[in-house]
C-alpha cells in the first residue's frame, strides 16, 4: 500500500470532506515531514506510509468532534512535528490554526512547512505555552501526546476562549487523570475514537472551563 493508498482509504473511512487539493496537500507535509525527519529527529517514525497511518489519520478523526464553527481559531500546543495542528489546519483551510512548540529545531521546521505549504491561516509562536498571551484567545486548544490532563489545564487554561474547550488526544483512557482534574473543571466527553489501521486505543476527553 502507498501513502497516497492510505490516506484515501482513511480519509474515505473517516468520512472527512477535505478541501481541493487537500488530499496532495497532506502527502506533502508527509513528504517534508519525512525530509527534515532526517536531520531533526521530529519523529520515531520514519516510513511514510507509517506517517500517514500514524500521524496523518490519528490526527484527522479527531475533526468531527471539535466544536469549532467553520472560522474557528485552534491552538495546538506542544506541537512538535505540527501534529495535529497542520493536518487540521490543511483539512480546514478557514479555521485559524497557532501551532505552540518550545523547542526551536521543531519550531524552525513548523515555520519553513507554513512556508511551503502555502499555510496562510497557520501562525507558528516558539516558546513555552504558559508564558504565551495570545491576543484573541481559542475556541479549541489542543494537544497531543503532550502531558498529563492536570499539568495540560495549567499551562492552557488561559489561552481558551469562554466557551472554548481543552481537547486532550490520549491513547487509553485516562481514568486516574480525570480523577485529579480540579473542581472547576468539567468534562464534556471522553471519545473513543477508531482510527483506519491502527489497533491501538484513541480517546479524546474534551474539557470546559468555568
Amino acid at each position: 500500500m502507498t501513502p497516497d493508498d492510505a490516506l484515501e482509504r482513511g480519509v474515505a473511512e473517516l468520512a472527512l470532506e477535505l478541501p481541493p487539493k487537500g488530499r496532495e496537500r497532506l502527502l506533502q507535509y508527509v513528504a517534508l515531514l519525512a525530509k527534515w525527519n532526517r536531520t531533526y529527529n521530529l519523529t520515531a517514525v520514519r516510513d511514510p506510509l507509517a506517517m500517514v497511518q500514524n500521524h496523518l489519520l490519528d490526527s484527522l478523526a479527531v475533526l468531527p468532534h471539535l466544536p469549532l464553527d467553520v472560522s474557528g481559531r485552534l491552538a495546538d500546543v506542544g506541537s512538535g512535528a505540527g501534529l495535529p495542528g497542520i493536518p487540521l489546519a490543511l483539512a480546514r483551510p478557514r479555521w485559524h490554526v497557532a501551532l505552540v512548540e518550545s523547542n526551536q529545531k521543531k519550531a524552525a521546521f513548523l515555520r519553513q512547512a507554513a512556508i511551503e505549504l502555502g499555510l496562510a491561516n497557520v501562525e507558528v509562536h516558539e516558546g513555552r505555552v504558559e508564558a504565551w498571551q495570545a491576543p484573541i484567545r481559542f475556541g479549541v486548544v489542543i494537544s497531543r501526546a503532550f502531558t498529563t490532563l492536570v499539568e495540560f489545564v495549567g499551562a492552557c487554561r488561559h489561552l481558551v476562549a469562554q466557551g472554548g474547550v481543552l481537547a486532550a488526544m490520549k491513547g487509553r483512557r485516562p481514568d486516574a487523570e480525570l480523577l485529579a482534574l480540579p473542581a472547576d473543571v468539567r468534562c464534556k466527553a471522553v471519545l473513543s475514537l477508531r482510527v483506519p489501521f491502527l489497533a491501538a486505543e484513541r480517546h479524546l476527553v474534551l474539557c470546559e472551563l468555568p
